[in-house]
């Protein structure tokens, strides 16, 4: 969402697991995820179904993710359609890649850190942070 700004010239959309933060930042019509974690193995299924519905139903050119397991899921989900991959990892994770990060650096077009060091060779790469 701290993106918004950056895309206004694009038709975009917004997911998240979190409907009270979509209001928060003014965005009506954000679909809402199944949040889910590694160890809820039935909820991740779902939520990596939802989310493959959604990328499917949107059919995006670019898919922009900030971190955490749904996102990974739409990361996936873009792939399958052909959509640009973007993550972005969590500011959240200052000692080292999470695992949606890790896992990313195989499946996305492009990773990126908001931590300098936790910079790679070649990924993920370091542009700054968000907040």
């Amino acid at each position: 969402m701290l993106l918004r700004k950056t895309l206004e010239l694009h038709d975009i959309h917004f997911a998240t697991t979190d409907r009270d933060v979509a209001v928060q930042h003014g965005i009506t019509g954000a679909a809402i995820l199944p949040d889910c974690n590694k160890n809820r193995p039935f909820r991740s299924a779902w939520c990596g179904i939802v989310a493959l519905w959604l990328v499917i139903k949107l059919r995006p050119d670019i898919v922009i993710s900030t971190g955490a397991a749904p996102g990974f899921f739409c990361i996936l989900a873009g792939r399958l359609v052909g959509a640009r991959t973007l993550w972005i990892d969590s500011v959240a994770n200052a000692d080292k890649l999470s695992m949606c990060g890790r896992l990313s650096l195989t499946f996305a077009h492009k990773c990126l850190t908001q931590w300098e060091h936790l910079a790679g060779d070649p990924e993920p790469v370091f542009r700054g942070a968000l907040l």
